[in-house]
């Protein structure tokens, strides 16, 4: 870490719903270092899935700059990939063949290239397996082999984890930070979950109820791997959850 792939200056982005404007995301200001891990945390309906399709060049309209490597996103492309909460796998192909979809070459490299991408996530030998056959956390980690293979500069997480039972959830995350750690890719996720963000993030960006605004930027200095039952785990759990508590009284008020 160290180099800024990502800025993020003075975002605000407007809906327009006939008579109506609705402000999603108001004057949100923070930077992503290469190879970090960004955790985006706030309650449901405050505009963290909107930022990070934003980000993702998936909405076009907004104010202030998203820069990736200095240039403004105003399209999606193929140096960002994203991992929605379901895996959206075409169930009439492969896992093989979702994970080659759209990609050139060779057809013997791109298949050496899915036997060390599924190896990565724990499903060598699935290749030919088709998804209605996987499981919900198995499903998720095509998904992420999907996206890995295209090499993006960054790879945003919107919830993946989110429609998983409470211990496959626990088992994709060790997975999600193994292999971040492998493949130092830099990565953003949006999550409602306390322990997922901490658990996960270098940083937590703390968001404030609708529209979103940054409320705080929290620096995790728990070494890695981090154990969730420990002090410095519950010490920041708390802080977040008085940030949040603070937030809501200021919303109601």
């Amino acid at each position: 870490m160290g180099n800024t792939i990502l800025e993020i200056k003075n975002v605000q982005k407007i809906f327009h719903t006939g008579d109506k404007d609705v402000e999603a995301i108001r004057n949100v200001n923070f930077n992503v270092e290469e190879g970090e891990f960004i955790s985006i945390i706030g309650a449901s309906g405050c505009g963290k899935t909107t930022l990070l399709r934003l980000i993702a060049g998936l909405e076009k309209k907004y104010g202030g700059d998203i820069l990736l490597d200095g240039k403004r996103v105003e399209k999606a492309g193929l140096d960002r990939g994203v991992i929605f909460q379901d895996h959206r796998l075409l169930p009439w192909l492969t896992v093989e063949e979702n994970l080659i979809l759209g990609l050139e070459g060779k057809k013997e490299e791109l298949r050496e290239q899915v036997n060390i991408y599924l190896k990565k996530v724990d499903l060598e030998n699935f290749e030919k397996v088709y998804p209605g056959q996987l499981s919900g956390g198995m499903a998720q980690r095509v998904s992420i082999a999907r996206a890995l293979m295209r090499h993006p500069r960054i790879l945003l997480l919107d919830e993946p984890l989110g429609a998983l039972d409470a211990l496959t959830r626990m088992n994709m995350q060790t997975e999600i930070g193994r292999i971040r750690e492998e493949e130092k890719t830099t990565m953003i996720m949006v999550t409602h979950d306390i322990d997922e963000a901490i658990y996960l993030g270098d940083r937590v960006v703390v968001m404030k109820p609708r529209p979103a605004e940054v409320d705080q930027i929290i620096n995790i200095e728990i070494p890695r791997p981090r154990l969730r039952s420990g002090e410095d785990f519950a010490f920041y759990r708390n802080s977040i959850i008085n940030i949040f508590n603070h937030s809501i009284m200021d919303y109601a008020i």
